[in-house]
């Protein structure tokens, strides 16, 4: 190991030669790096030796022990100083403590001595190492970890959890310059759905593009990207609002780089410019509505936020209750319900004078809607509107608003019963993987309803509903039945005792499953045995 390097100082010869001598230094941990006969010449050793102890006498020409103490503690912090002395004076001592001396010892001074105070400096001074060792590799995993930390801080500002004065305060902490007049969110997106690279993993096109994006932007604008589940987050910093054209040039130019370089469709979602850190969560909000149009309007290629929705003075003033009312009533199933929600959402429509361009905004907005109906349920977008890849082309095939009623009458009644077969295939899976636990675990006597929906990931309430529609009778009548059965076929292969089958089929009381069976079959499990 290492030793630490000590030096002793004192006046009297004999004194140093006797320490020298006195003590195993190398065993202690310790090499002895010289002596001196003066605190100044102790001081001058210190600094060329690079010395951890100095071990000193007060009494000294030319520089006296404590004032050696108090320069080194001036000017090397970390040095360990060990005071002695022949005068047992308690002002000597106090000054001492003052100048943070590590010791202080009385001559003569005993190997025993001198040996307890070596052992405790040298434990200070591994401690000390060790948490010097500690810090570093803290620093290192900060510094390897800061990345990870910065996209982390940009996804919690843009979900707008981190605002404010927190918000640029940890900015700051994170090493990260966000300083600007002007910013605006967008989002690109790999569509691997089509293409010669159908199938391919996602996450690497992702990667791919992260990289393909950073290496264009640089020296072009001022940004920060990060990636995002499987989309790509860029955050441009404008020096001013005319910038925002280059900012929608240079995502155009990705997009048409994805294409050509990755082979696969590249989406750019852009939001409104704004003009604070705290701000960025809404441009952030308004990309991620602008993708939504991503299937309704075709990829490859940036939408603009500003471009798609219609401005507060263009928008249609239709009512809100009428659009949600048929929503509802496609999610629901009902027919009735849906023809008429159907027409009274037209009625609306037909209620004001709007251009042809206008009724297709507003139709934009609803097929948006029919298609997070249809993704809950994992739909492709041809089981929503049957062989229409994309679906807003549809849109401008009808001018008149009869089209676009019978069309739009053809969508939801598909959509219903595609969403009913779902939910008729899903309802059944559910109920044989209930059955088929209970039949696996019905020798369980905590077996409950509470058990089995934790398993199978449903609300209770959900799954008696299901249950007992799809089964006829409820998880308690079916678990007993089970349960009786088994007892049944034991009691008819088996010398078990009726307690003991009772075990074995769920029951910890005999006496209630005696009363069960009997209930049952009219008898109790001992004469049912009897009668076989």
């Amino acid at each position: 190991m290492d030793l630490y390097k000590i030096l002793l100082v004192d006046d009297e010869v004999d004194v140093l030669r006797a320490m020298k001598k006195k003590i195993d230094w190398e065993a202690m941990g310790f090499c002895l790096a010289g002596t001196a006969e003066n605190g100044q010449e102790a001081l001058e050793m210190a600094e060329q030796l690079h010395i951890d102890v100095v071990m000193t006498d007060i009494k000294m020409p030319y520089m006296d022990g404590l004032t050696l103490c108090r320069k080194l503690k001036e000017n090397y912090r970390n040095i360990k100083v060990v005071i002695y002395s022949g005068f047992d004076d308690f002002e000597f001592a106090r000054e001492a403590v003052h100048l943070e001396a590590e010791e202080y010892l009385l001559k003569p001074i005993s190997v025993k001595d001198m040996e307890e105070v070596l052992t405790r400096i040298r434990q200070k001074l591994d401690d000390e190492i060790n948490e010097h060792r500690n810090m570093n590799r803290l620093y290192e995993y900060y510094q390897k970890s800061l990345p990870a930390m910065q996209e982390q801080l940009v996804m919690g500002i843009l979900e707008g959890k981190v605002t404010g004065e927190r918000a640029q305060n940890m900015l700051e902490s994170y090493e990260m310059d966000f300083r600007a007049p002007y910013y605006v969110v967008s989002l690109l997106y790999v569509d691997t759905g089509s293409g010669e690279t159908a199938g391919q993993n996602q996450q690497l096109l992702s990667i791919s593009l992260k990289d393909m994006s950073r290496d264009y932007l640089n020296e072009r604008m001022h940004f920060y990207s990060i990636s995002y589940l499987d989309e790509i987050i860029i955050i441009f910093m404008l020096k001013d609002k005319n910038e925002m054209e280059k900012a929608l040039y240079h995502l155009d130019q990705i997009c048409k780089m994805g294409d050509r370089v990755l082979k696969v469709p590249v989406t750019a979602a852009v939001g409104q410019i704004c003009d604070h850190v705290d701000y960025l969560t809404t441009s952030y909000q308004e990309a991620r509505s602008a993708m939504e149009y991503r299937t309704i309007m075709g990829g490859n290629r940036v939408l603009y936020i500003h471009d798609i929705e219609p401005s507060p003075k263009d928008a249609v003033s239709f009512l809100e209750y009428d659009f949600q009312n048929l929503v509802r009533a496609v999610k629901l199933g009902n027919r009735d319900e849906t023809d008429g929600a159907i027409r009274q959402f037209m009625d609306s429509i037909r209620s004001f004078s709007i251009t042809p361009n206008q009724y297709q905004l507003i139709f934009m907005e609803l097929i948006t809607e029919l298609m997070k109906i249809g993704r809950s349920y994992k739909l492709k977008t041809r089981q929503i509107f049957g062989e229409m890849d994309v679906p807003w082309q549809e849109l401008y095939k009808h001018v008149s608003i009869d089209e676009l009623e019978n069309w739009l009458r053809d969508v939801c009644t598909n959509l219903r019963h595609t969403l009913r077969h779902e939910r008729t295939d899903s309802t059944m899976k559910l109920t044989e993987q209930a059955k088929a636990y209970i039949n696996e675990h019905y020798m369980e006597n905590d077996l409950s309803a509470d058990t089995l929906c934790r398993h199978l990931n449903v609300s209770a309430a959900y799954f008696s509903t299901i249950f007992k529609k799809e089964v006829g009778q409820s998880f308690v009548a079916y678990l007993t039945k089970v349960r009786l059965e088994h007892a049944v076929e034991l009691l008819r292969t088996t010398e078990d005792k009726t307690y003991v089958i009772a075990e074995e089929v769920g029951y910890t009381e005999p006496n209630y499953f005696s009363y069960v069976f009997k209930k049952e079959y009219g008898i109790s499990p001992s004469k049912y045995r009897a009668s076989l």
